[in-house]
């Protein structure tokens, strides 16, 4: 990790706090910060240390520290999107307080009513129940290959006192959440509830949630969203100060590399229009340009992005409900979108070569990300292919919208790719797959890796057959 991280607990942060670190950044001669997938806050790489008697209540990852795992919550949903109803802001807040210890695990705690938080993206997974102040557990540490559910509801005060008894066990290397449980109920005595039925998500469509809109009767909510993830210093700084004008407590952080502003008065809705059109700020972005998931700082993702939403934006491509991701190559990450793009890696060995990027499209289970299940739509494809391809997705998406609930009361798979005939080359890491072929050496569609001939050689570095493993077995 190159950056300097900012764990902000829950993604909620007061003005005086981002004014302070604003401030320091600009001491250090900065121009902008960014913000994390975890809902916490990035810096350049020309940041530095900053000296522990400024920063007692900051928590800094520092570049080369063991990452400090952040708490992300769907309190930056509450009120303004659609929401389990017993869960409200301040309960969130009074949860969230009951960390005190930065945690060592990633920590999820979601509604699972709303879109704009991924709920299953952490260790440990808190998700809102239908019974007020109860919450399903879902598990999956860092070395299990799928997560599991608890077999009782958490009640909302005994949350944080469950997640710091599951770290303590973590040093036994506990395989099974039935081993959590014992271990947990040996140690701790909770409020626990049975679980009468599982969970069940049905699909809502990715929310706008950029722009002044309104909130209840008299307040307005505003959220702000930068093309490139740099968010200027000066207008940060500007921007707490006319929330201590409007005694405006919480800014929240989201997951998208945005950040959302609640409680605008009604009789102060013009000053902050005023405010963001001196600063020049755009804030009606199409949906299509909102709903994308890019890493921090990584040119070509961002170049890769561009290219995709102009190009689909002259095909005039509804992509409603969908929400799209790219990522460098990566069988162990989790991602939270309904489709990804990910970049194959380069083999070391061509590195110095001018070959061309090459990708895979994959998409979540009915286009859920909660499903944490992804099939594989295609494998080493070109740049200039990309758009065809999530085109023909966005029309598979509308065909089979529908009103499908997910049950989630069964291990769900981390990732999983459908049964497949695929196998990669050990020198470069080029795949075979049977469902594709291999056109450029006439190899028709359907060809399983069993049945090519035996002196049959990788497309792209002539590595033989017997050089290719089964992928499938590798991830």
């Amino acid at each position: 990790m190159k950056n300097t991280r900012l764990i902000v607990k829950g993604g909620v942060i007061s003005p005086g706090e981002l004014r302070e670190i604003v401030n320091m950044s600009l001491e250090q001669g900065l121009k902008a910060i960014s913000f994390g997938s975890r809902q916490d806050i990035i810096f350049p790489e020309d940041f530095l240390p900053i000296g522990k008697d400024k920063t007692d209540k900051y928590f800094f990852v520092y570049p080369d520290e063991n990452s400090g795992n952040n708490i992300v919550s769907s309190y930056v949903s509450t009120d303004i999107f659609t929401n389990t109803p017993w869960l409200t802001g301040n309960k969130f807040l009074y949860i969230l307080e009951q960390f005190k210890e930065q945690p060592q695990l990633k920590v999820n705690i979601t509604d699972p009513k709303q879109q704009l938080v991924p709920l299953f993206t952490g260790h440990i997974n808190f998700v809102a129940s239908h019974h007020e102040d109860y919450w399903y557990l879902y598990i999956r540490l860092p070395n299990w290959d799928k997560m599991e559910v608890y077999p009782v509801l958490i009640y909302s005060w005994n949350i944080a006192e469950v997640y710091y008894a599951i770290e303590k066990i973590q040093i036994e290397e506990p395989d099974t959440v039935d081993m959590i449980f014992q271990l947990v109920n040996d140690s701790l005595d909770t409020n626990n509830r049975t679980i009468d039925k599982p969970l069940q998500l049905p699909f809502y469509p990715f929310p706008y949630y950029e722009g002044m809109n309104k909130l209840g009767i008299d307040q307005y909510w505003l959220g702000l969203y930068w093309r490139n993830n740099l968010y200027d210093l000066d207008f940060l700084k500007e921007m707490c100060d006319l929330c201590f004008d409007c005694k405006i407590g919480k800014i929240c952080i989201t997951p998208w590399k945005s950040f959302i502003v609640k409680g605008i008065p009604k009789e102060r809705k013009l000053d902050w229009e005023k405010f963001l059109g001196k600063k020049g700020i755009n804030v009606r972005h199409s949906l299509l340009e909102l709903n994308w998931h890019l890493p921090v700082a990584t040119e070509w993702a961002l170049n890769l992005k561009t290219f995709l939403v102009r190009t689909l934006d002259q095909f005039d491509v509804s992509t409603y409900g969908l929400t799209f991701g790219i990522s460098e190559y990566n069988r162990e990450g989790h991602y939270f979108t309904s489709i990804v793009v990910e970049k194959n890696q380069m083999p070391k060995a061509l590195e110095t070569m001018k070959i061309r990027a090459t990708y895979n499209v994959l998409y979540a289970k009915n286009f859920d990300p909660n499903t944490k299940e992804y099939i594989v739509l295609a494998q080493d494809v070109d740049k200039q292919e990309l758009p065809t391809i999530l085109i023909e997705l966005s029309k598979k998406y509308f065909e089979e919208l529908g009103n499908t609930v997910l049950e989630i009361n069964q291990p769900i798979v981390k990732k999983e790719l459908q049964e497949r005939d695929i196998h990669q080359c050990s020198e470069c890491l080029t795949l075979y797959n049977s469902e594709y072929g291999d056109v450029a050496q006439g190899i028709q569609k359907g060809v399983l890796f069993k049945d090519l001939p035996e002196d049959y050689c990788c497309s792209l570095c002539e590595s033989p057959k017997n050089n290719f493993i089964n992928f499938l077995e590798k991830v």
